[in-house]
């Protein structure tokens, strides 16, 4: 069994990545070998797939079977950073080149000279860094924030998104002159449950890396219990894998697992048509004529108060709070819900009060 696994994946514990891959199913067995395929040469490679599938070990993979294997990989997370920030970042900046710079730094990109940088979340970068990116990416050099003299620079570029890119240059909020700089080679990561037959491979590595952890001696499970974890539809795909089993290996009795110890997500309906467990619902469904009708009835309502201050900051406030409820306080599930980039939505709900400092590290 081919297995990838982050480097100290323990610090990870409130992550949102996946931290184990493996390539057991047919449609990842495919995958893999594309990846062998293409990680020798030099071309940019885009990786899509939704949130937690794995596409940072994905990438770590292409650097690991390229020639630039023995280089620094450098990951950075595009999403992570404020727009004021993301600049001096990637490109590095100068000794007061703005308020706070108290010394020159090195950006991303000088970082991973002679290796492979990794732009996770590439969908969230403001239009303006991306025309800068692709001038770097064309000229292959960087100037730092307050200096004039390039610095040229040995990359190859991996980028990854959760995001339909064409709809984000179709929507005037991603580059097509970007997109195609980055998509010469493009690997589709499907989610987990397009490919059941990592299921039981992955569950039973967090099995025995649990098992590990917390001192226990040897752990089974049920056939039923199996059977339960393949017809689940896994929306927060490997990195929820990971978290139904760490819980389960904490509430299972006598070393072993039963169906009744796996704590399923019923949100499988967000991102899994044929989900096999019904979403609670906190208000009865509505039809959308009627819903839009009974919302402007309510704007209306507010807007006749006659408030000049905060009425949108309370509207959005409610949004948010009605939406992550929905969702069982999951920031991914409620970024799907509103149309929303995972990143926008966490810098809403903690500007909102809705997200606590303890929470904003974690998935939701």
């Amino acid at each position: 069994m081919t297995l990838l696994t982050l480097p100290n994946a323990q610090a990870l514990a409130t992550s949102i990545r996946a931290t184990a891959q493996v390539f057991e199913d047919p449609a990842s067995r495919a995958l893999l070998s594309r990846i062998r395929r293409v990680a020798p040469s030099d071309a940019s490679v885009l990786i899509m797939g939704e949130t937690g599938t794995g596409k940072e070990l994905i990438a770590r993979h292409v650097h690991a079977l390229s020639v630039r294997a023995d280089g620094p990989f450098v990951a950075v997370n595009c999403g992570a950073f404020s727009e004021n920030l993301v600049e001096a970042e990637l490109f590095g900046n100068e000794k007061g080149a703005f308020t706070g710079a108290f010394a020159a730094r090195e950006g991303w990109f000088e970082a991973a000279n002679g290796g492979t940088l990794f732009l996770d979340e590439i969908g969230d970068l403001p239009l303006a860094i991306q025309v800068k990116l692709l001038r770097v990416l064309q000229e292959r050099e960087v100037v730092r924030l307050g200096a004039r003299k390039p610095v040229p620079i040995d990359v190859r570029i991996v980028a990854a998104t959760n995001v339909q890119l064409e709809q984000a240059i179709a929507a005037g909020r991603f580059r097509e002159d970007l997109f195609y700089r980055l998509n010469v080679v493009r690997l589709e990561l499907p989610p987990l449950r397009d490919r059941p037959g990592d299921i039981l491979p992955l569950a039973h590595f967090f099995i025995r890396l649990y098992q590990s952890r917390l001192g226990y001696e040897r752990i089974r499970i049920d056939a039923r219990a199996e059977d339960k974890l393949r017809r689940h539809a896994w929306p927060g795909n490997i990195r929820e894998l990971e978290n139904v089993i760490h819980h389960t290996l904490l509430v299972c009795r006598d070393g072993e697992i039963r169906p009744d110890d796996l704590q399923l997500t019923r949100l499988d309906s967000l991102s899994a048509p044929a989900a096999t467990e019904a979403v609670p619902v906190a208000l009865p469904p509505m039809a959308p004529s009627t819903g839009m009708a009974l919302l402007e009835q309510a704007f209306d309502a507010l807007c006749a108060e006659d408030r000049r201050e905060g009425l949108f900051e309370e509207i959005e406030t409610a949004i948010l709070r009605f939406a992550y409820a929905r969702s069982q306080d999951n920031q991914v599930h409620t970024a799907r819900l509103l149309g929303l980039s995972r990143s926008v939505t966490r810098a809403r709900l903690i500007r909102a009060g809705l997200l606590s400092v303890r929470e904003r590290g974690s998935q939701g």
